[in-house]
């Protein structure tokens, strides 16, 4: 008898696209002019605050899955698509103000209120979600139960005598969008953008790079996948960051509030010593009840990076 080598079989290493735990359902609502495309996840129960997540400049509400299938599975939750991002439609415009942010916000809980006969909210907002939430639980204080702030850091402060350069930069920037018909880049193929999601965060898995790109990216009529997102966001705010309003409006959050950072600690390294996290803590002062915590081995995209452990954070932040 002769020995054969055994026939090869060809073993199909490439990881399997997430699935979702928890399947969203899908809504669309009119607000301020806007096609709002609101998520949920799950059913409200009567005496308990739904969780309303905000997603980051560039981002949308799906992102959240990851986290949403790690918190408590019997939670509500709520998550927009900013207007401009995802799957929210409107007008053409050729740059976006953040108070409209604030305006959506209030506009999307009044219909939550009505149609579920809730009073609070706990919100959570990540990033440029983040300072909404901040903001908004200082402004409408009463409709806050709790505020989780995720990597919402805000901006380095200004100066009065800045505004003139801003506001010369702002048209600077209007004509050339306008003259220039400004679009995100395409990508070639669904792929490519799940690369490109890993590129910008190291720390992404393979599986949650592909899935994230499914929901980030559509096709257009040339076959390539485009972002969902306009390219008016990239247009400057007109409008300087006031450092002393800020704290005016912190002062005023009565909710009990969580800010949550990662471990990397990016700040100091985007703003290059012009705003730094010590500065950041600083502000945090103007807070009247505020605990803090870090998770570890994550970067910005905490909710991508550790979302088990994230959600531990939050359930024991929201617990009764």
């Amino acid at each position: 008898m002769h020995w054969h080598p055994p026939i090869p079989m060809h073993i199909n290493t490439a990881p399997t696209m997430y699935r979702p735990q928890r399947v969203p359902s899908s809504l669309k609502l009119n607000i301020r002019g806007q096609q709002y495309h609101v998520l949920t996840w799950g059913h409200h129960q009567t005496g308990q605050p739904p969780l309303v997540l905000l997603h980051g400049w560039m981002d949308l509400a799906a992102s959240f899955q990851f986290l949403v299938d790690a918190l408590e599975p019997s939670r509500f939750i709520i998550a927009p698509d900013w207007r401009g991002f995802g799957d929210t439609q409107g007008p053409d415009v050729d740059h976006y103000v953040f108070a409209d942010y604030l305006g959506d916000l209030d506009f999307l809980l009044d219909h939550f209120e009505t149609s579920l006969g809730c009073k609070t909210f706990n919100v959570l907002g990540h990033s440029m979600g983040g300072n909404v939430a901040m903001m908004y639980a200082g402004i409408q204080e009463a409709r806050i139960h709790k505020l989780i702030n995720l990597e919402g850091f805000g901006m380095p402060a200004t100066s009065a005598s800045m505004a003139k350069g801003r506001f010369r930069r702002w048209l600077d920037e209007l004509k050339a969008f306008d003259q220039q018909n400004l679009t995100l880049k395409p990508y070639a193929s669904l792929a490519d953008v799940a690369k490109r999601l890993m590129k910008n965060n190291p720390r992404l898995k393979e599986d949650f790079a592909q899935w994230l790109a499914s929901q980030w990216a559509c096709p257009n009529e040339n076959g390539e996948w485009r972002l969902k997102a306009r390219a008016a966001h990239k247009v400057v705010s007109a409008h300087l960051y006031r450092l002393d309003e800020m704290q005016e409006i912190f002062k005023c959050i009565t909710a009990p509030t969580l800010c949550i950072h990662s471990s990397d600690l990016q700040l100091d390294r985007w703003w290059k010593g012009a705003y730094t996290f010590d500065q950041y803590q600083e502000r945090l002062l103007a807070v009247a009840q505020l605990r803090q915590t870090q998770v570890k081995e994550s970067g910005h995209m905490v909710h991508h990076d550790q979302p088990q452990a994230l959600a531990q954070e939050i359930e024991a932040f929201l617990a009764p």
